[in-house]
């Protein structure tokens, strides 16, 4: 009986400890007791926190009732603000009722945050690291992950001996407290040796080239400090590495072992355990799509190949599509593998669910703050009615990409009361659209260049005041620098009428001052406008009309130049019609990947249309772009042409020729150095046909730099009869595109394959542009 007395009362006792401090005596219950009256509340221990600020967290009022559940309550929420370290609420007979005495442990506030010197860390970044705040409250769990992230942060500079320690300097007539942060950084583990050990699959060097963790080296970026952290992740990605190769079974664990110096060697072991290839794979349940169209779509995972948990993964999610472009956006794949250990086999079987077909009830759009719904749905390939399509959604996504309007652009469905009707929601991001920038750049065709420009690439003239959001594009631009000064304006309707009809108009004045660097050896003036017209005949296939009217003077020829060059000069009035037809099929207008671009386009200046000159040219163009492992892209352009007179011009003006070799043609020559020259000043004249082709690799290095390799050839011939005889000419390089934030940024280095004319010896150009300002 005393046995079970004492075990009772040290449960009671144990119950009380877990209860909030405080509340173990505010849960107790006598007969009578919310009968009470608050006379008065009484708050003790307060010494920053003003008594009617701890009276309105409360509500608990003196004339009310005392109620015992919301004293309890009091106290909760009176603890929860953060400001004190303790609360008790006690209560007192008062007047025929209760007085309400509450005890505060407030917590002190933060004065000051110092740190001891520091080598390797600034203050200032330290204390950014911090949750504990000058002018806070102390929170001594806060204080505790503190310490945690500065050491945490030491760790990843290298430096795992440091030690964190804070010490607290309370100044009990304020309340506030001074914290001085104690830190010995030690010094810098650095790794000599990565030693793999278990290994009969990959090489050593295979397996170092899956880890971050590195080797110190006399480069630097190859510090080779040790990152603890870095080296848990990275027995994860060989793990995962040994997996993506049919070692299902395979583990990675590593120990370190110190040397002198701050020197370590790190053992990595290896457990590759069996290697497992594709067995069978069993499909079941499909009545829609066949076995061989699944298999098909399977190019990852295939009887007999080396099995992959991530490969067969992205199989899934192909079979997944198959069915989504069907219109069967219910459709479920469920795999299960079954491991044959004996043979290193695993059987595939997979259990399609292919559910019915959907279609779409009504297309919502969401997120778009400024551009008009009818400029969303006009891009979109499915409208309301329509079965669902996952290629049409995709291309619709590519379609509102590649305007430029928005920062994302993503695709939702919606339940509705009908099972096979859903809701496609349509969810974008609004980018910036409208600029107003100025600045500078320099290229060695334009040398150096600044610039102003007021653009707005979602316009709308009946939207006042904002003129936003309706599709349209409208510039202004006016460029000045050492060769050249330009002045454009531009607008641009793409959907005339809400039909897919485009039109626009440019009004432009260019002047550019003679520069034998760069192949012009006479003054140029352009002044002039154009009115263009464009039609969407498929989904690819684009076409359009452009009149341009202009007068072009041509003055201040050198000394000593031919009288054919010095025929050129005056003023000439061109009066054109160009028509031109455009297959697009690549994945992106912006920074496209992959796909392929066929363009063309005819112009007929003169006769009928009146004018100085007559003539006529052809131009066709092929990008095709292939994407490669590693994000590379393979780029292969071709361009040609052919320009002749007639009528009354005996000769194409010299403005209107074809010109190659430099930045855009053939890089390692100088500017229009490929093709004919003056006899007497050895000044590039241009030619009547054309032809240049280029090949580029691009490769990226991290986000927002890329390396590239080109290769580039062809040339200008003088009349068109001649075209394609002769040498080509070409050249190769070396080069690094780099986005910044002021624009991209390109430099090359090319290096000539052949001669140049008026050059007994062969050297490599640099060509450097900026093409945007900031």
């Amino acid at each position: 009986m005393k046995q079970t007395l004492k075990q009772f009362i040290l449960f009671i006792l144990a119950l009380s400890f877990m209860l909030p401090p405080g509340l173990a005596h505010s849960q107790e219950t006598i007969t009578g007791l919310e009968d009470k009256i608050v006379k008065a509340i009484d708050v003790q221990g307060n010494k920053t926190i003003s008594i009617a600020t701890i009276l309105s967290k409360i509500k608990t009022r003196v004339g009310q009732k005392y109620i015992q559940s919301v004293i309890s309550d009091d106290l909760r929420r009176l603890y929860n603000t953060g400001y004190f370290a303790d609360v008790r609420v006690d209560r007192q007979e008062y007047d025929n009722g209760f007085k309400v005495i509450i005890y505060l442990d407030e917590k002190p506030i933060v004065e000051e945050v110092t740190f001891s010197k520091t080598k390797y860390i600034k203050s200032r970044k330290l204390k950014n690291a911090l949750k504990t705040k000058v002018g806070k409250f102390l929170d001594n769990k806060l204080l505790k992950d503190d310490v945690d992230t500065i050491t945490d942060l030491y760790v990843q500079k290298g430096l795992t001996s440091a030690e964190v320690e804070v010490e607290t300097f309370l100044d009990e007539v304020t309340n506030k407290v001074s914290l001085h942060f104690v830190i010995k950084e030690g010094y810098k583990v650095r790794i000599k040796n990565i030693n793999v050990l278990g290994n009969d699959a990959f090489k050593d060097k295979k397996i170092l080239k899956v880890i971050k963790s590195r080797e110190k080296s006399f480069l630097w970026f190859r510090s080779g400090y040790l990152k603890e952290d870095v080296l848990e992740d990275d027995m994860e990605r060989i793990t995962s590495f040994y997996e993506q190769n049919g070692f299902i079974d395979a583990v990675a664990d590593f120990d370190i072992e110190y040397l002198f110096k701050g020197d370590v060697d790190i053992n990595v072991y290896v457990n590759e355990g069996g290697r497992y290839y594709v067995g069978s794979i069993d499909i079941n349940g499909n009545s829609i799509i066949s076995n061989k169209e699944i298999l098909k779509v399977m190019e990852k995972i295939k009887e007999g190949d080396v099995f992959s948990r991530e490969k067969l993964s992205i199989d899934l999610s192909k079979i997944r599509t198959l069915y989504f472009d069907r219109g069967y956006i219910f459709a479920n794949v469920n795999e299960a593998t079954a491991l044959d250990s004996d043979n290193g086999k695993v059987a595939i079987k997979l259990d399609i669910v292919e559910g019915g077909l959907a279609y779409v009830d009504k297309v919502k759009i969401q997120g778009n703050t400024r551009t008009k719904d009818k400029v969303i749905r006009r891009e979109l390939k499915m409208s309301p009615g329509d079965r669902f399509d996952g290629s049409k959604l995709r291309r619709s996504k590519e379609r509102l990409s590649n305007l430029g309007y928005f920062e994302d652009v993503s695709f939702d469905i919606e339940d509705t009361d009908t099972y096979d009707r859903k809701d496609l929601v349509v969810q974008v991001k609004e980018a910036k659209t409208g600029t107003f920038s100025f600045g500078g750049g320099f290229s060695t065709v334009d040398k150096i260049v600044g610039f102003v420009e007021i653009e707005q690439r979602n316009f709308d003239f009946m939207n006042w005041p904002t003129f936003t959001g309706g599709g349209q594009q409208l510039s202004l631009r006016a460029e000045t620098g050492s060769t050249r000064n330009n002045v454009r304006l531009s607008f641009t309707e793409p959907w005339l009428f809400d039909r897919p009809i485009s039109a626009g108009f440019d009004v432009f004045r260019t002047e550019r001052d003679r520069e034998e660097d760069v192949g012009f050896a006479y003054d140029e003036e352009r002044i002039g406008g154009a009115l263009r017209l464009g039609k969407q005949f498929s989904e690819y296939l684009t076409g359009g009309v452009t009149y341009r009217l202009e007068n072009v003077t041509i003055e201040n020829f050198e000394a000593g130049v031919s009288a054919d060059l010095l025929a050129e000069a005056g003023e000439n009035t061109v009066s054109l019609v160009g028509f031109t037809a455009s297959n697009d099929h690549r994945d992106s207008f912006i920074n496209p990947t992959k796909g392929l671009l066929v363009s063309g386009g005819f112009d007929i200046a003169g006769g009928f249309l009146g004018g100085d000159k007559d003539f006529y040219r052809f131009q066709a163009n092929t990008n095709y772009y292939i994407p490669l492992k590693y994000k590379s892209v393979l780029e292969l352009r071709l361009r040609t042409g052919i320009v002749d007179a007639y009528g009354d011009s005996s000769s194409v003006p010299i403005f209107e020729r074809f010109f190659a070799g430099g930045a855009r043609t053939i890089r390692g020559y100088e500017e229009r150095g490929v093709g004919p020259i003056d006899s007497t000043s050895t000044d590039p004249i241009g030619g009547e046909s054309m032809v240049v082709a280029n090949i580029e690799y691009t490769i990226p290095i991290v986000e927002f730099i890329k390396l590239a390799a080109f290769f580039d050839a062809g040339n200008v011939w003088s009349k068109i009869e001649d075209f394609g005889s002769g040498e080509f000419k070409s050249g190769t390089g070396l080069g690094v595109r780099v986005k910044t934030p002021i624009g991209p940024v390109n430099l090359d280095y090319g290096y000539p394959l052949n001669d140049e004319p008026g050059k007994e010896d062969r050297s490599g150009k640099f060509y450097f542009s900026v093409s945007r300002g900031f």
